[in-house]
């Protein structure tokens, strides 16, 4: 990946962060929304932003739902905060590399315990 993308990446990243938790005013979205991961293309026509949510697989489709229909918001917004001949087009998508990750280390948790007794 070049150098530049990783940069414009964390930037979109942390400015899409941001305009989730201070700006975006959603009675849907009651739940905490991290933003775990952005991709761009190659020529900054389109961003996958991949979130996450403390509550977990329960309010997935509501939150990406939400997040969905607040795209052009967000990326009106992010125009205005981050200086980019083109702002990518939002896309959200959900990241279960958190649940993925507790998975694994209940599973190795329960080798050692079996190991032990």
């Amino acid at each position: 990946m070049a150098h530049r993308i990783e940069r414009v990446n964390n930037l979109i990243r942390r400015e899409v962060s941001e305009l989730i938790q201070h700006e975006l005013r959603d009675p849907r979205l009651d739940s905490f929304v991290a933003v775990t991961e952005v991709i761009t293309s190659a020529d900054l026509k389109y961003a996958k932003v991949f979130v996450s949510c403390i509550s977990g697989k329960q309010e997935e489709q509501k939150t990406l739902g939400v997040l969905n229909s607040a795209s052009g918001f967000l990326r009106t917004e992010l125009a205005k905060k981050i200086r980019l001949r083109r702002i990518p087009e939002l896309s959200f998508y959900w990241d279960d590399s958190i649940e993925h990750g507790d998975h694994i280390l209940r599973l190795l948790d329960q080798v050692s315990t079996e190991e032990e007794g």
